[in-house]
């Protein structure tokens, strides 16, 4: 008798426990870097989470939000408490190419999607068998790196130089823009590395004077990447200036003030969406985040950088119904599994930073839709056509 009453309340609490499953809310795990050098880049992103739907296909969300503090150390860590101590569903993470690298591992292990908000392509490519799990919403490097080669040939310039940190991100960077360059007939003259948090790049920026560029291109992101353009600007240097995607922020300007007047660099079309032509694809989309985090944060606090937190959000918003109508439900394997799959096969959304169409080849979707010029110009961006 006592083995049947064992059997029937062990019965009893496998059914509750699928009731409960059928009911699950969806987790999602965010690692974000709100302090520290890529602090620029990351208060934006964690701003953007606090818009984000809360009920999707009738399903309750959480975001379980924490900061790694731009260190890859705590990115793998915080990773690593989301998945088994929040049984989050989905990662999204980090702000940084070097911390998002670091969570391949630990989301291929766990099986669980991650979706990032760092630029550099080797995070989604090649999809293998762990980056199957993997990907992300800003720009690949080379689709930007095409934008500014190209801008600086049809401008007149023949040579240029190339200091980045010395990081995943600034050596992505300069691989991308040699092999473009060598495209294009553009000579490369001087190539240089400076660390995140260096307060000096004197030597560098001698060196980079020494070889007489046309153009430099800076190889950074967020304030720090201000660093060698003042340097430069300081000992002189009177050719263009080039900056990757990874500055579209107010505090990039607010740090460089002056001394990047004038600057260029691709940008997704949010960061100047209301100067876009009114048949641009990405007009509309961008135009409503930007509406929502003003609403919230102010006019003119709007950045590309919580752009690629939004575009995540509305990836999960496209991928969530799908995995559910699988019929695998929350905390399970098989939804995670479910959402992998929902995800690389979102086609044509378009969102704040372009129109994703994923592949089980391209885990970023985007297009040429995806990228704008952009020049600095009286403190503020100026769209370029």
């Amino acid at each position: 008798m006592k083995s049947k009453t064992l059997i029937k309340s062990l019965l009893a609490a496998s059914l509750a426990g699928l009731g409960l499953a059928a009911h699950a809310d969806i987790n999602v795990g965010v690692t974000v870097s709100a302090t520290g050098p890529a602090a620029s880049l990351g208060i934006p992103e964690k701003n953007t989470f606090t818009l984000m739907p809360t009920t999707i296909a009738g399903k309750k969300i959480n975001y379980i939000v924490l900061d790694d503090a731009s260190d890859t150390t705590a990115a793998v860590s915080n990773t690593r408490k989301l998945i088994t101590e929040h049984k989050v569903d989905v990662v999204v993470g980090s702000t940084t190419t070097p911390n998002s690298l670091a969570l391949i591992d630990a989301v291929a292990e766990a099986s669980t999607p991650m979706i990032s908000m760092a630029a550099s392509a080797r995070i989604v490519e090649p999809v293998d068998g762990k980056k199957k799990w993997v990907f992300k919403t800003p720009q690949n490097d080379i689709m930007m790196a095409l934008a500014i080669v190209q801008h600086m040939v049809d401008n007149g310039v023949k040579s240029a130089a190339y200091i980045g940190f010395a990081d995943a991100y600034g050596e992505g960077w300069y691989q991308e823009f040699a092999k473009i360059a060598g495209v294009k007939g553009l000579k490369i003259v001087a190539n240089e590395r400076y660390n995140r948090n260096d307060t000096s790049v004197t030597g560098q920026v001698l060196k980079l004077m020494s070889a007489k560029p046309d153009a430099v291109l800076i190889g950074g992101s967020g304030t720090p990447a201000a660093l060698p353009q003042k340097a430069l600007k300081e000992r002189g240097y009177t050719g263009k200036f080039y900056q990757t995607h990874g500055v579209a922020n107010n505090d990039f300007l607010r740090v460089g003030g002056k001394d990047v007047e004038g600057t260029f660099l691709p940008a997704g079309p949010v960061l100047v969406a209301a100067q876009l032509p009114a048949n641009h694809p990405v007009k509309k989309s961008a135009s409503d985040y930007i509406a929502k985090y003003e609403a919230a944060f102010g006019k003119g606090t709007v950045s590309t950088f919580g752009g690629h937190a939004w575009d995540a959000g509305m990836l999960l918003q496209a991928a969530i119904p799908a995995a559910l109508k699988s019929g695998a439900q929350p905390g399970t394997p098989a939804f995670r599994a479910a959402l992998r799959d929902a995800l690389e096969s979102v086609k044509e959304l378009p969102a704040a930073h372009g129109v994703f169409n994923m592949s089980p080849t391209d885990h970023l979707g985007l297009d040429q839709r995806a990228r704008v010029m952009v020049k600095i110009e009286n403190g503020t961006w100026k769209y370029v056509p």
